[in-house]
């Protein structure tokens, strides 16, 4: 297997069991906790930020993005090329569509429900943006710190924050956001709600890409640590 399919792979399983776990445990909260949504959002986000550490820790020798905001800044940066990207990015969006198919399956429920929940208004778009800014700050300073083992448990700490400082609940990720379309359940979002959310995460990813390059002026050298690690095992 090339090393490009090897880490589309990655990409794909590693996306599948990220959004198979957002929506799997928004689920479960909900039957658990029905009459308490704080404490199914606590569930939701302990769940997520711990399967977020185990993926990247075992998929980083080979492909831990999940995120297509995250490949188009390696692309931006220039550590990888239009084609990766788009490889990257297709197994991404095929990946969460998948596990959000598979969370509905194990809880018994039809393996597509179109999500009703209407996610919309200023305050949740600006703060989508933010969630994404911050989540490739993290990344790459993490990464450009030198600690890239720390970058696991950078991500998973952030997001298990965010999903609380965020009035979104930081989706943070358009392969993540398009995928919870497809569960109409507690982590769901309406279609028509789907196009803003990703437009703000790609402002979002706009602005911490010009704010990598201020703060980190070598910022492509760890970024290409990360993204050729995988090329050469």
């Amino acid at each position: 297997m090339s090393g490009l399919a090897r880490r589309a792979l990655a990409e794909l399983v590693g996306t599948a069991l990220l959004v198979a776990t957002v929506v799997g445990s928004g689920i479960a909260a909900s039957r658990l906790s029905p009459d308490d949504v704080g404490l199914q959002l606590l569930e939701n986000a302990l769940a997520t930020g711990a399967v977020l550490i185990a993926l990247i820790i075992a998929l980083q020798p080979v492909s831990a993005a999940f995120n297509p905001v995250v490949t188009l800044a390696e692309r931006w940066l220039g550590v990888i090329g239009w084609r990766e990207a788009g490889a990257l990015i297709a197994a991404q969006m095929a990946g969460g569509i998948l596990g959000s198919v598979l969370a509905n399956l194990m809880f018994e429920l039809p393996a597509v429900t179109i999500a009703a929940t209407e996610r919309t208004g200023t305050g949740l778009w600006l703060a989508e943006a933010v969630a994404t800014a911050g989540l490739l700050l993290v990344i790459f300073g993490a990464a450009r710190s030198g600690r890239k083992d720390m970058v696991a448990v950078a991500v998973g700490g952030y997001i298990t924050a965010a999903y609380w400082f965020t009035s979104s609940t930081s989706f943070a990720n358009p392969a993540v956001t398009v995928a919870r379309m497809f569960s109409d359940s507690f982590a769901g979002i309406a279609p028509s709600s789907v196009l803003p959310f990703i437009a703000m995460q790609l402002a979002g990813g706009v602005l911490a890409a010009g704010l990598i390059r201020l703060l980190y002026p070598h910022a492509e050298q760890a970024a290409a640590e990360i993204t050729t690690e995988g090329q050469t095992r």
